[in-house]
């Protein structure tokens, strides 16, 4: 139970800081209501416990691959955060009785795109070896059961920031009117597009 208490700290304290899958998890709820607010933050949830995996049992292989490719995974990620942020742009609010009939297909896309998107920031792996360290978590593959709770403990945490999150920002949505919620939306998805084209140019492809 320690190992899996870390792995919630661990979760938490990689998913927590506000960055582009926070945005995006909040721009969605606020445009088409929390359960797909919070399957884009359990995507990244699924992705953070697949690289705790990785960490947590030495897979040191799949790491190199990662780091080496970095400049690719960095550009593709950017690429897919730019065309989300163009695409929110023009997104508006869904109205209450709609947001039971969100499509299947829409869910899934809330989901798997934050999933890629946080498979396509290696540097997160780099996050986890830190933590990992940091709170004493032993990285070795022999210690399966350690790492199984560790990683059981990341997911959770994870998915419990991305719950609250959304949660928040559904509580919002319902204060605000639909030309802030417009507005907010619009903001987010301009952010959102800095941080596609910081990405692209950050890569190093792009001079």
């Amino acid at each position: 139970m320690d190992f899996l208490l870390r792995g919630l700290i661990i979760g938490v304290s990689i998913a927590a800081p506000v960055g582009p899958i926070g945005l995006l998890c909040i721009q969605r709820t606020l445009m088409q209501g929390r359960i797909s607010g919070f399957l884009s933050g359990l995507g990244a949830a699924t992705a953070d416990a697949v690289y705790g995996g990785i960490v947590g049992f030495g897979i040191n292989l799949v790491s190199s691959f990662l780091m080496d490719q970095r400049i690719w995974i960095h550009l593709t990620g950017g690429a897919l955060l730019l065309l989300l942020g163009i695409k929110g742009l023009f997104a508006r609010p869904a109205e209450r009785a709609a947001q039971t009939k969100t499509p299947v297909r829409g869910l899934w896309w809330s989901y798997l795109s934050t999933f890629v998107l946080t498979l396509a920031n290696p540097m997160t792996i780099l996050s986890f070896v830190a933590v990992f360290a940091a709170l004493g978590v032993a990285n070795s593959s022999h210690q399966y059961l350690r790492a199984t709770l560790t990683v059981s403990g990341v997911f959770l945490g994870s998915a419990l920031w991305w719950l609250i999150l959304s949660g928040v920002a559904a509580r919002l949505k319902g204060k605000l009117n639909r030309s802030a919620l417009v507005w907010i939306g619009r903001l987010s998805a301009a952010i959102i597009i800095g941080f596609g084209i910081f990405g692209i140019v950050s890569s190093g492809v792009v001079a």
